[in-house]
């Protein structure tokens, strides 16, 4: 008989996650309710802009946005939010995407924004440019980005500024969004990895964001393609076209109904997204992903981690470790374990048996961090084995 489990089938091992939920290692591990609504989507053929039409309506409800659409993960949304901001309801430059230089394609950032994730504002076509000084950032000084900056480097060729969101940088948002605003300039954020908490779903739109970028895949438990792009009704209209299967006759044509037919001089063609296309599967995971953390009591869930975390830190006696609660980390508890040679040992946890995952965001520091977000209750035990054995090898 054959294996019932595909990744012993083909020979690929799983892996004991408690680095989070990183793309690198199949992000979150869905609930088996995300599971079913997903096989029970793929039993149906379906327009998929008239369930893109419905899932905006329940985007929008969630995040407080005019309208909101699912992509294919938060790096996808984002280049979709570039190219509408560069195209807008104008069909031949949606033809001509990621060629732009025949009109403005122009997009601020931060300096201290500019991440290795900003490349996907570029595969749209639009050319970065870089403002403000990083004095905070680099610790020569206490300033963070002003308004002078950003209206300096406006002219007509800027679509659009981007904004990467964190604990660090939101207290710079409230002055990009009133320059944004106050100049008709749509405002980009990136908030892929801040869920949680709950609350931010709805405040970087309240706080004056044009378009949102959330991935699917992280914390919200949808599938690991999957993500959300919400914000205005006009520029998310607009990277829906550009995500939409096009090949389409112009006379039957029914266009979703969050397209006003009336701004567009003709039907577009493929757009810059069409490779992001989000499946009816993905769609209807991540709405029942997106529902089930709404719902989700979050002091609850974070008593659970630290007991776990707890738990896990006793069978650890003898190494060096903190418990960090989830109200310091912002999301959910996590513990901090203080090694020598901190990466030497993540490489040999990774490959052992079975392999073991921890998270080297602070490896600067000399701490791994355990970040249960993924981690499997039956793993606690056998991952305390793993890390013990190891720091215990090289004594």
């Amino acid at each position: 008989m054959a294996s019932t489990d595909p990744y012993q089938s083909l020979g690929v091992r799983p892996r004991i996650n408690a680095a989070g939920a990183l793309t690198r290692l199949g992000g979150a591990v869905m609930a088996p309710e995300v599971v079913a609504a997903m096989a029970a989507a793929a039993r149906a053929s379906v327009d998929i802009g008239e369930l893109q039409d419905a899932a905006s309506g329940r985007i929008a409800q969630a995040t407080g946005a005019e309208a909101g659409l699912v992509t294919t993960g938060a790096s996808a949304a984002l280049t979709l939010a570039a190219a509408a901001a560069i195209a807008r309801w104008d069909v031949a430059k949606m033809a001509a995407l990621p060629h732009a230089d025949s009109f403005p394609h122009d997009i601020l950032i931060p300096r201290t924004h500019r991440t290795g994730y900003a490349h996907a504002l570029a595969a749209a076509g639009a050319r970065l440019v870089d403002i403000g000084h990083n004095d905070r950032g680099t610790g020569a000084g206490v300033r963070g980005l002003e308004a002078w900056e950003i209206e300096t480097a406006l002219s007509p060729s800027v679509v659009a500024v981007a904004f990467s969101a964190n604990a660090t940088s939101l207290v710079d948002l409230p002055t990009v969004a009133a320059v944004c605003r106050a100049n008709g300039v749509p405002m980009i954020v990136d908030a892929a990895a801040q869920l949680p908490p709950k609350e931010n779903l709805k405040r970087f739109i309240a706080m004056g964001a044009d378009l949102v970028a959330f991935s699917g895949g992280k914390a919200l438990g949808g599938p690991q393609a999957s993500g959300i792009l919400a914000g205005r009704g006009d520029l998310v209209a607009s990277a829906l076209l550009q995500q939409l299967d096009m090949d389409v006759s112009p006379e039957t044509w029914t266009p979703p109904s969050m397209v006003d037919r009336a701004n567009l001089r003709g039907v577009p063609h493929h757009g810059i997204g069409r490779g992001f296309k989000a499946g009816k599967e993905e769609i209807v995971g991540l709405l029942t992903a997106l529902e089930r953390f709404e719902n989700a009591d979050d002091d609850a869930d974070n008593e659970a981690l630290t007991a776990r975390l707890k738990a896990i830190a006793a069978m650890l006696d003898g190494s060096a470790v903190t418990l960090v609660p989830a109200a310091q980390t912002g999301r959910v508890p996590v513990l901090e374990i203080a090694v020598p040679d901190v990466l030497a040992l993540s490489a040999r946890l990774q490959r052992g048996d079975p392999p073991v995952h921890l998270s080297e965001r602070h490896a600067a520091r000399g701490v791994l961090t355990l970040d249960p977000q993924v981690l499997l209750p039956e793993h606690d035990a056998p991952l305390a084995a793993a890390i013990r054995a190891q720091v215990n090898a090289r004594a």
